[in-house]
């Protein structure tokens, strides 16, 4: 799979592109989803997805994955550009807590700083997919109908 970036922005009120995300949205607090926006979808946009992923953490699976997913949702219409905190709505896929729904940042202690990517894709149909979808599974499924995608990187420190 390819994927370039495109012109889309995504941004959240709880940390800047490259800040550290606040400890109410991680695994040693509150583990709430933060409020997400976007905005500059391609033309033909029908749905979205968004996942978080950890590249920063130490893991490599027998398949060629990498990093550990903290986050998967999907079946988001076209027509929505946020997210709020704590966010229910949608499809949930699964995590590599191996739960449903949004797990937030934990690195192992003493691992140092991890990059946390939010990525948001913009798609041009409406695939309706059941929930319970690994991130690997869905971009399996979805990689032909991205049309453009940005992310919002924020970091996270054990101490």
């Amino acid at each position: 799979m390819g994927f370039a970036l495109s012109t889309m922005r995504l941004t959240s009120p709880a940390f800047r592109n490259g800040g550290a995300i606040p400890a109410k949205h991680t695994g040693e607090g509150e583990d709430v989803s933060p409020a997400l926006a976007w905005d500059g979808a391609p033309e033909g946009t029908r749905a979205f997805v968004v996942v978080c992923h950890d590249p920063d953490a130490p893991l490599v699976s027998g398949r060629g994955t990498y990093g550990f997913v903290h986050w998967v949702l999907y079946n988001i219409p076209g027509s929505v550009q946020n997210l709020p905190e704590g966010v229910s709505d949608y499809t949930a896929g699964k995590n590599d807590f191996g739960k449903t729904g949004y797990g937030g940042p934990m690195p192992p202690e003493g691992h140092g700083l991890h990059q946390y990517y939010f990525w948001v894709l913009a798609l041009d149909d409406e695939p309706k997919l059941d929930a319970g979808l690994s991130m690997w599974e869905l971009l399996e499924r979805i990689e032909p109908r991205i049309i453009g995608m940005n992310r919002l990187v924020g970091t996270y420190e054990r101490r």
